[in-house]
């Protein structure tokens, strides 16, 4: 990332310019530069919105490589999505299709399974 590539996106009103930034430069960056990427869609994305669809296309890119930014991009849709707008999709693209016939495991094994989980389905037993 550049000088001016930084600056522009510390304007970023709501996280779409960072996540355009990261969709459109991810061959060319590393772990730091996501890095910061993550951390700057946190800072500005309010709803969740950016956070969990960064996730959505870090996953289907190279998931087991990506898999810290995943982490720290649903942490962060997690913690930021109140309304529960972008927590299904996250289920749906993570976890598959049939992430409801895997939710005990997923509990167990997944932090975030179980935080969106849990704010989903508030009444389930888990």
């Amino acid at each position: 990332m550049t000088d001016e590539d930084i600056k522009k996106l510390r304007q970023d009103p709501d996280g779409l310019l960072t996540y355009e930034f990261l969709a459109n430069h991810i061959g060319e960056c590393g772990p730091v530069e996501i890095d910061s990427l993550i951390e700057n869609m946190e800072r500005v994305d309010l709803s969740g919105q950016f956070l969990a669809s960064a996730a959505r296309y870090l996953n289907a890119i190279d998931p087991d490589g990506y898999a810290p930014a995943i982490r720290k991009l649903v942490a962060g849709a997690i913690d930021k999505d109140r309304a529960h707008v972008y927590l299904p999709d996250l289920l749906h693209g993570l976890y598959g299709d049939d992430y409801a016939a895997r939710a005990h495991e997923l509990i167990a094994t997944d932090d975030n399974f179980r935080r969106i989980y849990k704010r989903l389905f508030p009444t389930a037993i888990i």
